[in-house]
């Protein structure tokens, strides 16, 4: 493989998101960005590997595939490693951890495939091999084709850099991102949050319209590559805002300590001047002036937090909140239980595939314009 050379960069995301991500690929100015299981696939070489990282709000992980090869045995796995270039994109002073996975394979024992990649690696380039490296080797087995990934990421990209405090049941940030998205929000409209916990729907709202990079505050694991080029990631990286919003962002809670965070959290985030956070509860929201917007929901599912029964009241309370104040605005109200949507009693539509949030299946149940 040549660094000049495009090559498939996946980007990996919660299933049932794919086409969302893709969407913001595309617009992001990312060729050929196409959704497949999981995430979404494009071409592109290192520079689209740093942006992608620094600029995609909806990727969980950028991976890039870095080359491939046929193997049938250990030993031919164990000759094909070491004359992989290697080189080209890892460092003899940074340490790598090689993950394998091997399916309808002749070759399937995963750790004995493993330990052949990491002798190729030790032997013939004098990569350091280490279990606690931070720099990820992903390497696929399937078919008895040997595909090779490095984590560009790092950390899961959800985290940002800018976010101390969080609450019990936290939205990601990348999820949040998407699930907006997925709402039709694009950064041109009020954005009210009666349940804003430690506010991560609301700054991704203000992030978005203020055209902020998401990656701003972070470091990545391609840093430590080869292939990286300080200068060039640079000349990517932005700490501004590209504009000012038009629109304000609004996140209550009744918890006090909650509200609090979330202040904290946008003031990190540098979003302060276009938030704002109250402390009451959801039955007390009502519209900012202007023009009508997105109302958006994370409410405790009774999965984690909060007796179900009780829940049922909460949901009901806020539909009727919803209907009696915010005529003209949308809702989205994200849950894992059908039932619990229902007992908002607001006119739903078809809900779309469920998403993995933190081990539940929730869907992001939509209505409106009411």
């Amino acid at each position: 493989m040549s660094t000049n050379e495009p090559f498939e960069i996946f980007l990996v995301c919660a299933p049932g998101l794919e086409e969302f991500l893709c969407e913001e690929a595309t617009e992001k100015g990312f060729a050929g960005a196409s959704a497949v299981p999981g995430g979404v696939i494009l071409q592109g070489g290192w520079p689209e590997v740093w942006r992608a990282n620094l600029e995609l709000r909806g990727a969980t992980r950028v991976l890039a595939r870095i080359g491939s090869f046929m193997a049938f045995h250990l030993a031919q796995l164990d000759k094909r490693s070491r004359k992989f270039p290697w080189g080209e994109v890892l460092r003899t002073d940074v340490p790598v951890k090689v993950q394998v996975t091997c399916k309808a394979s002749k070759i399937y024992h995963a750790k004995a495939a493993a330990q052949r990649i990491e002798t190729a690696l030790r032997e013939s380039h004098g990569i350091t091999v280490s279990d606690e490296a931070a720099l990820v080797l992903k390497v696929r087995i399937h078919d008895n084709q040997v595909t090779i990934s490095i984590d560009t990421s790092g950390e899961a990209l959800h985290i940002r850099g800018h976010k101390e405090a969080v609450g019990k049941a936290p939205m990601r940030e990348t999820l949040a991102s998407l699930f907006l998205r997925q709402c039709g929000y694009n950064g041109m409209e009020p954005v009210v949050d009666p349940m804003c916990g430690s506010g991560t729907f609301v700054i991704e709202a203000a992030e978005i319209a203020a055209g902020m990079q998401p990656g701003r505050s972070r470091a990545f694991a391609f840093e430590k590559l080869a292939s990286f080029d300080p200068p060039a990631f640079t000349s990517l990286r932005r700490g501004e805002p590209r504009q000012v919003p038009e629109h304000r962002f609004f996140g209550s809670d009744r918890d006090q300590g909650a509200v609090a965070a979330a202040r904290a959290n946008a003031a990190r985030a540098g979003v302060s001047d276009w938030t704002a956070f109250a402390c009451h509860g959801a039955a007390e929201v009502r519209p900012p002036e202007g023009p009508p917007g997105l109302v958006i929901v994370n409410p405790p599912y009774g999965g984690r937090i909060g007796n179900k029964n009780l829940l049922y009241a909460l949901y009901g309370t806020f539909g009727q909140t919803m209907s009696a104040h915010f005529r003209g605005w949308r809702v989205g109200l994200i849950t894992n239980e059908p039932g619990l949507a229902k007992a908002a009693g607001l006119r739903w539509q078809p809900k779309g595939p469920p998403v993995n949030h933190g081990g539940l299946k929730v869907w992001c149940w939509q209505a409106g314009p009411l």
